[in-house]
């Protein structure tokens, strides 16, 4: 199985940049646990550095990630600019450009131009410790400027494509290079459906095309959904305004509407929801 250590730059009494009451440490920990899920999902064995707003130290970062012994290391940051609004997009920072690293670094700025960003594509920072003391290979991922109005509303209004994009590169990166199997895809979920007549557990599936801080931005998702007849509804967990498609019994019945939804354009993937 393959093993990727999630890091959520920052954290604790290190905010990271802050802009107009943003800190960089939250978004980075949304991003982190968000990316890990979907890695999970796709049989990714994931480890966090952090799970809540807790700091530790790079070294401590890096030594964690080599203890586990991962095939990946991935550190999520917003970046930042002297003036507000004087860049935009995002860029992947490895100790060098060579590897599986670049490839990684690659997939994941293609991925995340697809949803909007510019890519700015990849730049060598040797002396970053989470990329030099790692002994797997390592990437620090860019996700947009946080001090860039632009940048920011698109993260906020597409969250979940702009996850799925950084855990796709992710994830093409680990099946090209032998890491994972083809057989673990989250389009066929390895959610097991059981047999007519099984006494195993019951599940619902439905499809999440979004997940935002505001729930102005969740309602006009829903409704312009509504508007082209999707049945639509909206959710809350703790961090998150979440806007799912459809409630199905058949797992068939998901992925034909996930894949619907992506043709028109939207952010797309399945959940499941134990209902026994």
């Amino acid at each position: 199985m393959a093993k990727v250590v999630m890091d959520a730059g920052h954290g604790g009494s290190d905010p990271g940049a802050v802009s107009d009451g943003r800190r960089e440490k939250d978004d980075n920990l949304a991003l982190a646990l968000a990316v890990g899920s979907i890695l999970a999902e796709n049989g990714v064995d994931v480890v966090y550095t952090r799970t809540d707003d807790t700091y530790e130290t790079p070294f401590q970062k890096a030594q964690k990630g080599n203890q586990e012994g991962a095939d990946l290391f991935i550190s999520i940051h917003r970046n930042s600019s002297p003036e507000k609004d004087q860049y935009s997009g995002v860029e992947t920072l490895l100790y060098d450009e060579s590897g599986i690293k670049k490839e990684l670094a690659e997939n994941i700025n293609r991925e995340l131009a697809k949803e909007g960003f510019q890519n700015l594509g990849i730049r060598e920072r040797p002396g970053l410790v989470v990329l030099r003391r790692t002994r797997m290979p390592a990437a620090l991922i860019e996700v947009g400027f946080i001090n860039t109005q632009a940048d920011n509303e698109l993260l906020d209004q597409n969250f979940d494509g702009v996850v799925r994009a950084i855990a796709d590169g992710i994830l093409m990166t680990l099946r090209k290079n032998g890491l994972l199997s083809e057989e673990n895809r989250s389009t066929a979920l390895e959610y097991s459906e059981e047999p007519d007549g099984s006494e195993h557990k019951s599940f619902r599936y439905r499809v999440q095309t979004g997940a935002f801080r505001r729930e102005e931005n969740a309602w006009k998702l829903y409704q312009k959904l509504l508007k082209q007849c999707f049945p639509a509804e909206i959710g809350k967990n703790e961090d998150f305004f979440l806007v799912w498609v459809g409630n199905y019994e058949k797992l068939d019945n998901a992925v034909k509407m996930e894949q619907k939804l992506k043709r028109l354009g939207y952010a797309a993937y399945i959940t499941r929801t134990d209902e026994s």
